[in-house]
């Protein structure tokens, strides 16, 4: 399980957590949602060290985590795979995926989670010597979460995985979501689609201003009229 508390983050004079606190369950799929500028980017990057709270407490099965490296965390299991996909665009997909099990050294078992992405992700199969500068945006977007998934992670977090995809690969990056959840693994899913984040979701955060403001299942978020006129284009019953 993974346990944040009364989380303070600061950029410079910024203050942009201003006391989270939430658990992520084993097993679970959970999300963050909010307006641009909430704060849910800045907890992930905080979670895997690429910020450094000011105060607060961040626990991975009971073990802190704020004094280690970013290396460190990727290696007990959280990974994260950043907005805006962050691939390596002159190098080919095969390579991409090489990366992402950098860490490893089990041959065997890298071999056996290469063959799991090809699975999942079909085309990036059929495209492995492909650079990967020239994927589709989709593409591209698949290729992120397979390099996140090449390095075995426990808790997998994504930040904004449908941004600027086409509505019918949203939909199967967020079938593919499920699945990697139904496999056994941890979901942490930031996303700006609160429809399609909320419904797939064990339980969720929602953030403002720095703030969580309100909590609960997915199902109960998705009804609560708040949630609806803010995130979800006013009283129109979810689908």
């Amino acid at each position: 399980m993974l346990e944040l508390h009364d989380l303070q983050v600061y950029y410079g004079g910024i203050h942009a957590l201003q006391g989270i606190s939430l658990d992520v369950p084993d097993g679970k799929i959970v999300t963050l949602i909010g307006a641009n500028g909430a704060g849910k980017s800045s907890t992930l990057n905080s979670i895997v060290g690429l910020v450094k709270p000011r105060s607060g407490s961040i626990k991975w099965n009971g073990e802190e985590l704020t004094g280690l490296t970013t290396k460190q965390i990727v290696s007990q299991g959280i990974v994260l795979v950043p907005e805006g996909r962050r691939i390596f665009p002159n190098l080919s997909v095969w390579e991409n995926l090489t990366l992402g099990a950098y860490h490893r050294d089990d041959k065997a078992e890298i071999e056996k989670d290469r063959e799991m992405v090809y699975d999942l992700f079909p085309r990036l199969k059929e495209r492995l010597k492909q650079s990967a500068g020239t994927l589709s945006g989709g593409e591209q977007q698949m290729l992120a979460v397979g390099r996140g998934l090449m390095s075995r992670p426990k808790l997998f977090m994504l930040d904004e995985p449908s941004l600027g995809l086409a509505p019918l690969i949203v939909k199967d990056i967020f079938d593919i979501i499920l699945k990697i959840n139904a496999q056994g693994t941890t979901v942490l899913l930031v996303e700006q689609n609160a429809r399609a984040a909320l419904k797939i979701a064990d339980y969720g955060y929602v953030m403002e201003t720095g703030r969580i403001t309100l909590s609960g299942t997915g199902k109960e978020l998705l009804n609560d009229e708040r949630i609806r006129h803010a995130y979800l284009g006013g009283n129109s019953q979810s689908k």
